[in-house]
């Protein structure tokens, strides 16, 4: 067998004959002018000269997409499994690439856990049609669908609306005849094709059919034999005009979809959504954004609002080199508006917001640190019981910050048990902001009221 010589000594043997002997470097210096892209033209876009200093900090900090992909996107949406936009999250926003890939990308894609989609990420839901078994061959719109397992041995009666087999509702009645037959279902969906709408059946079951309710909602039958194949239907992914079960098919509500980040709309992208927690005036499900790190400050904020204003839909990964237009962008005229902590020292207007983004990716789940949950349940009530680390004291005691073991807990006091809090795992350690941790106190001090 012919020996063989390692990629990377092979190349020290290369380099090392190259300098010694005149070879590939006669001069003993190797060039390394490697070629790389070119930051954007600063003369492109006019630079902000007006004197507010929150503009002129996010203009001197952030000025292109690229450095707030890297200083903030990087920083503070991808570092954690689990809680953060990594490979193990959709959007994976770990590289510049993937970032730009989030302009125009769909925002309801959240399996299983259909509570969390907001209506304005609904998309119209694929088609169905029923052949034979009565049902009047209308092709219908599905609302969602639900498979539950269990067995399945002939039904002598209508089923219950819980029975096992597969539940599929409707955005409106089916016109039967009759309220059970065998027929065979056709799934199918359209999309656009050079400006012409198209249609592909992509999956079809042969069963027996049931007429729920009132007629929206209909059930069929899977025996044994028939389970292989709702699985691979339900593996394509249907796609469901109400994702969330909530009545509302989205699509038939609002212009368009929802995107991520939609270009030229920072107030209708969704990610920016999950950041404030609303949009349009409407509270978009789940919890804010981000849970393991620090909300963005205003400069960050308008950072992001300004690069997608002025975003080109057309630009690639490289356009992220080009600068933000913080010059001609809307939000510098009043960038205040976009702190997300808003005003109010009171629990809801500003205390459960600091420690949700700032202590809630370890704090939630079913298995909270230190039996201590942020995000689920009522959060305030439990701040007024005692702490699981020091039963002697209440997370928070109000009116008096010292008998506030929670409080306790964010400066680091000398009788705490652990850590301080929040605990950064990548830094080993972690801090609230002192103008964070002073609106703590002054809650506390004031009497840790709920609401003004």
């Amino acid at each position: 067998m012919r020996p063989t010589v390692s990629s990377s000594l092979l190349l020290a043997l290369v380099l090392a004959t190259g300098c010694r002997q005149g070879g590939l470097y006669p001069d003993g210096e190797i060039n390394n002018e490697a070629e790389r892209p070119e930051y954007g033209d600063a003369d492109d876009v006019a630079p902000y000269v007006g004197d507010n200093e929150l503009v002129l900090e996010a203009q001197a900090e952030f000025p292109t997409a690229l450095d707030f992909h890297q200083k903030v996107i990087w920083r503070t949406c991808t570092p954690f499994d689990g809680v953060c936009h990594n490979s193990k999250e959709y959007p994976d926003l770990r590289t510049p690439a993937g970032f730009i890939e989030t302009f125009g990308a769909p925002c309801n894609l959240q399996f299983g856990e259909f509570q969390s989609v907001y209506d304005g990420c609904e998309r119209p839901g694929d088609r169905i049609v029923w052949y034979g078994g009565g049902f009047g061959e209308n092709e219908l719109e599905i609302g969602f669908v639900e498979y539950i397992p269990g067995e399945s041995n002939g039904f002598e009666d209508t089923p219950a609306d819980d029975a096992p087999g597969l539940h599929i509702h409707l955005a409106s009645p089916v016109q039967n005849e009759r309220p059970e037959g065998y027929a065979t279902a056709e799934f199918s969906r359209k999309f656009v094709t050079d400006g012409n709408v198209e249609e592909l059946v992509y999956a079809s079951l042969s069963t027996r059919w049931w007429v729920l309710g009132d007629g929206s909602h209909i059930f069929g039958e899977v025996p044994n034999y028939r389970i292989e194949t709702v699985q691979n239907i339900l593996a394509v992914g249907i796609v469901e005009g109400d994702a969330n079960h909530n009545g509302t098919f989205g699509a038939t509500v609002y212009d368009k979809p929802a995107s991520l980040l939609d270009p030229n709309n920072p107030e209708g992208s969704y990610l920016i959504a999950r950041l404030r927690g609303e949009m349009h005036g409407e509270e978009v499900p789940g919890s804010r954004m981000p849970l393991a790190n620090k909300p963005f400050s205003i400069p960050e904020m308008l950072a992001l609002f300004c690069l997608v204003e002025g975003f080109s839909p057309e630009a690639d990964a490289t356009g992220l080199t080009l600068p933000i237009d913080y010059n001609n962008c809307s939000y510098a005229e009043n960038p205040e508006d976009l702190n997300l902590l808003g005003a109010g020292v009171t629990w809801e207007g500003r205390i459960r917001k600091i420690l949700e983004f700032n202590c809630g990716g370890c704090h939630s789940g079913t298995e909270p640190a230190a039996d201590l949950n942020l995000l689920e349940g009522n959060v305030y009530e439990r701040l007024l019981e005692t702490s699981a680390q020091n039963p002697e004291l209440n997370l928070i005691e109000p009116g008096d910050e010292l008998s506030s073991y929670l409080y306790l807990k964010l400066i680091g006091d000398d009788t705490i048990v652990g850590q301080p809090m929040p605990f950064n795992p990548i830094t080993g350690e972690g801090t609230l902001t002192q103008a964070e941790i002073d609106d703590v106190l002054t809650w506390i001090i004031n009497g840790a009221v709920e609401n003004e």
